[in-house]
């Protein structure tokens, strides 16, 4: 079976940093695609992938012609490339398999999507490929329940060209303990975080470095911080270990909430293990705390 992973091309915004990327030589955009590359690793390993960043280089016709299914994952932000890229695999004939957050969120409007894999994929891609198999796989797979990270792979980081991005990325936790009303984290992810183990983290971090990545790395959580007991008390020590035993190849960044700035401790702890930058998202009900 031979499956091609396309990550949908962001627009000219926020999210592609296109203008800001020409300052940085050789970079084509910021961060791999994470969820695909953590589906391509839960996909059997029989099967031939290729991950298709358009971010990077076009969807080419040869790539369609060599799928068997092209598995699609996309946020809000890439639905008009998304969609474009539906049309192409149905003018091509090939079979698309969707998922990711925008797709979870819409699946009403995709009847021209083959199979809608919905959720979280550790949950509803193996009854898929269960289906798949035995010739009977349906148009929707969703659930209401939440994921156990800890059966959570290790992302295939050797499908891409790791040269290609800014930084790589690593997931610890999903949901938040907030319920922002701009944020749909909570109806995705829960409002419990639920978090990987510390070996899973130093596998996937020793995975980047065999690979060969020597620069930033991004904790994508939408709050890092959701779950302190753990991030204090196994994964920052076990982390800054793994940095100090390596020469810290690595910088990290992420994305907390801002009592962050009330917890000294854990503020110390995120500095020692390699934490440079944080990504804060402020809430105001005030107009004029938006300039």
């Amino acid at each position: 079976m031979n499956i091609l992973l396309v990550s949908p091309k962001y627009p000219d915004s926020f999210w592609s940093f296109k203008y800001a990327l020409k300052f940085v030589p050789g970079k084509e955009t910021t961060h791999p695609p994470l969820g695909l590359l953590t589906v391509a690793a839960m996909l059997p390993d029989e099967w031939d992938k290729k991950v298709v960043d358009l971010n990077i280089t076009p969807l080419r016709d040869d790539y369609l012609a060599w799928a068997d299914y092209v598995f699609i994952s996309a946020m809000y932000a890439q639905k008009t490339s998304a969609e474009e890229v539906i049309d192409a695999c149905r003018a091509a004939g090939v079979k698309t398999v969707a998922g990711g957050p925008y797709f979870t969120g819409n699946d009403d409007d995709f009847e021209r999507v083959d199979h809608l894999v919905l959720n979280e994929a550790e949950i509803t891609l193996p009854v898929f490929l269960a289906d798949l198999a035995s010739g009977r796989a349906k148009h929707v797979y969703r659930s209401d329940a939440f994921a156990d990270m800890h059966e959570t792979p290790v992302p295939a980081y050797e499908l891409i060209d790791m040269d290609k991005y800014m930084s790589m990325s690593v997931q610890f936790s999903r949901g938040c303990p907030f319920d922002c009303d701009f944020c749909d984290i909570t109806k995705l992810n829960g409002r419990r975080p639920r978090t990987k183990t510390k070996e899973q983290i130093l596998a996937e971090l020793e995975n980047i470095y065999r690979l060969g990545w020597r620069a930033g790395v991004f904790f994508v959580d939408d709050n890092f911080i959701g779950n302190r007991r753990v991030l204090k008390s196994e994964i920052l020590p076990a982390v800054r270990e793994w940095m100090d035993e390596r020469d810290h190849p690595f910088s990290f960044v992420t994305q907390v909430s801002i009592d962050l700035a009330d917890d000294d401790g854990l503020l110390d702890s995120m500095y020692g293990a390699g934490f440079d930058v944080v990504f804060v998202g402020v809430e105001t009900p005030s107009d004029e705390g938006i300039y």
